[in-house]
């Protein structure tokens, strides 16, 4: 019994830090991919942008984070490393290379609505 409420005290007090701090582990929302324009340029972490990798850029999540990406629409998944930043004010929960969105199947629309869970997280 009472590994059970240290357990459930644990479980308690990591949903209350991560809500508090703002550490998101899943979010849903839409999904662009990036312009062409970057392609060459470096990311907010450094890195050189590579439209045919598996990276995105998102608001808050560390850089190297691991999000898994599933399009609602379709269900189909990729995982992605986080290396750029988003504006604060943009409406998309994620920007993602050109690869990542033909594995997720919303090149030609564009958008997707889409939901994220972190995987792995530096």
């Amino acid at each position: 019994m009472k590994k059970k409420i240290n357990l459930i005290l644990a479980v308690s007090i990591t949903a209350y830090t991560l809500f508090f701090c703002g550490l998101v582990l899943a979010e849903t929302g839409y999904a662009v991919h990036y312009s062409n324009k970057f392609q060459g340029k470096k990311t907010a972490n450094g890195e050189i942008f590579d439209q045919n990798g598996l990276t995105a850029a998102h608001k808050k999540f560390p850089y190297g984070t691991q999000v898994k990406v599933t399009n609602l629409e379709n269900d189909r998944s990729v995982t992605v490393k986080i290396n750029d930043r988003m504006r604060t004010r943009n409406r998309n929960v994620i920007d993602v290379t050109r690869r990542a969105a033909e594995e997720l199947g919303f090149v030609k629309s564009g958008r997707a609505r889409v939901s994220l869970e972190v995987v792995n997280q530096q």
